[in-house]
């Protein structure tokens, strides 16, 4: 019968995938423990002889790899927070999570979450306040008591309903599977497994009880309210597949890197075979014994009854393996395995290197833009706790912005002249310079142009704006 610890059936459909890539990630010695999940036993193969390859299987870390690199490319600089993110935040972005974590930190581990299983979830949360002991705002400051974000891995997020409200999808209610540490006798510590049910302005914590009957329940084990009519739960898509479902974005990589897994270890038994040539003896009598040794000898009657060789593999069966790892490999590498990607030598001029360049990191460009704006929600979310209007932003910067620090003078030209011969609006010439990154992207277009129009005074050797000296 169901109970709060059953999960959605959209949960159910993502686990097979997320299973793959947690048997990834987990490397070569967590693919062992897995065993014949992802290694199969072959039709007549002995159970030790299995155990034996099993124990000798390496896994080619192509996925693993893959998404660090990723990560690495979009996080080429550090975050930038934009100069109306308020000064309470950017302070807090110090320790963006309460544990520790800067929010640069935090950020690479949230965006790395959501490129394994195509979402990653952050709740922004409060401290829970003692009412009797906090009255004032000023006594809640006072205690330390202050918004920050936690990464939830979407397996802990099991159960969800969603309503649609002035044309948005809002989550009603959220169920959290989550485990704590907590002490046991002097010295020892216990897991306690448990479920977060969040509600709009109430939170609520179960816990396994058993029965006298010996059957295990869920019971309210705490409860309290919240000073939100929401929940605060952000969640980041890398892939996503429905609301509040995504699907890996390299499982193509993933379901090769598998592949890979079971013909290496192929290969690797193949090879062991081959290495030991058979010896081979013909002619014996029966009964006779041979003696096989450097310190000892062999005495035959005739040559061609009697006799010994050894027979070896033609080694066509591994060159075979060989090259269907390769092929493996290649394939690999067009599904996203940048780490595996040959050297390429040919010339190419700089607009064509640039093209290539956009064309191949287009996707995880769009995942960078999402991140923003997700990081942008929990800000936002920080700055209602706090009572603010707004969060402010945040600039992820990717490798190829890093990259492309040298002003694009030809584009910069044509904005300028078009905007003087009164072809375009100041506002779009604005936009357009932003593009460049010329002018601050993150900058508000009215702000700048508001700015231009209207600079300080310059106060230094008596001139006015233009830098002449002001009229009688």
């Amino acid at each position: 019968m169901p109970d709060i610890s059953t999960p959605n059936l959209d949960y159910g459909n993502m686990i097979e995938a997320w299973d793959i890539n947690d048997a990834l990630m987990g490397g070569t010695l967590y693919m062992r423990t897995l065993g014949k999940a992802y290694l199969p036993k072959w039709p007549n193969e002995e159970e030790e002889a299995y155990k034996h390859r099993l124990s000798v299987a390496t896994l080619l870390p192509a996925y693993e790899e893959t998404i660090s690199q990723n990560v690495g490319r979009v996080f080429a600089e550090p975050v930038k927070m934009s100069d109306e993110t308020p000064d309470q935040i950017v302070n807090y972005a110090k320790n963006f999570d309460l544990a520790g974590n800067r929010l640069d930190v935090w950020a690479q581990e949230f965006f790395r979450l959501a490129s394994q299983y195509g979402l990653a979830h952050a709740l922004v949360d409060y401290p829970r306040v003692d009412t009797q002991k906090t009255r004032t705002k000023a006594q809640e400051k006072a205690s330390g008591a202050r918004p920050y974000a936690t990464l939830i891995n979407p397996r802990q997020v099991i159960g969800w309903e969603s309503a649609a409200v002035d044309g948005r999808v809002i989550l009603t209610e959220l169920r959290i599977k989550e485990v704590v540490i907590e002490k046991s006798g002097d010295f020892g510590q216990k897991k306690v497994e448990q479920i977060r049910y969040m509600t709009p302005g109430k939170v609520q914590i179960y816990r396994k009880s058993t029965g006298d009957d010996g059957a295990i329940t869920w019971a309210l084990h705490d409860e309290w309210s919240t000073s939100r009519q929401d929940i605060t739960l952000v969640t980041f898509y890398t892939k996503r597949t429905g609301f509040m479902c995504g699907s890996p974005p390299l499982m193509n990589l993933a379901m090769l890197n598998i592949k890979h897994w079971q013909s290496q270890s192929e290969q690797d038994n193949i090879l062991h075979v081959a290495r030991v040539p058979i010896l081979s003896v013909y002619g014996l009598a029966e009964g006779q014994e041979l003696t096989i040794g450097s310190a000892s000898a062999m005495r035959f009657d005739n040559r061609q009854l009697q006799g010994i060789e050894y027979t070896e593999h033609t080694g066509a069966s591994v060159d075979s393996g060989k090259e269907s790892l390769a092929d493996l490999e290649q394939q690999m590498r067009q599904a996203g395995a940048k780490l595996l990607r040959a050297e390429n030598t040919s010339t190419k001029s700089v607009d064509q290197t640039n093209e290539e360049r956009m064309q191949e990191h287009s996707p995880l460009y769009t995942m960078a833009n999402s991140l923003e704006d997700a990081l942008d929600n929990i800000l936002q979310v920080m700055a209602e706790w706090l009572g603010l209007p707004d969060g402010g932003n945040v600039d992820v910067r990717t490798e190829l912005e890093a990259a492309e620090q040298s002003i694009n003078a030809p584009a910069a030209l044509a904005i300028q002249s078009l905007r003087a011969g009164g072809d375009i609006r100041q506002v779009d010439a604005v936009r357009a310079l932003q593009s460049l990154r010329i002018i601050d992207p993150d900058a508000k277009p009215e702000a700048i142009i508001d700015e231009l129009n209207n600079p300080p005074p310059n106060m230094i050797g008596g001139k006015n704006g233009n830098g002449k000296q002001p009229t009688e």
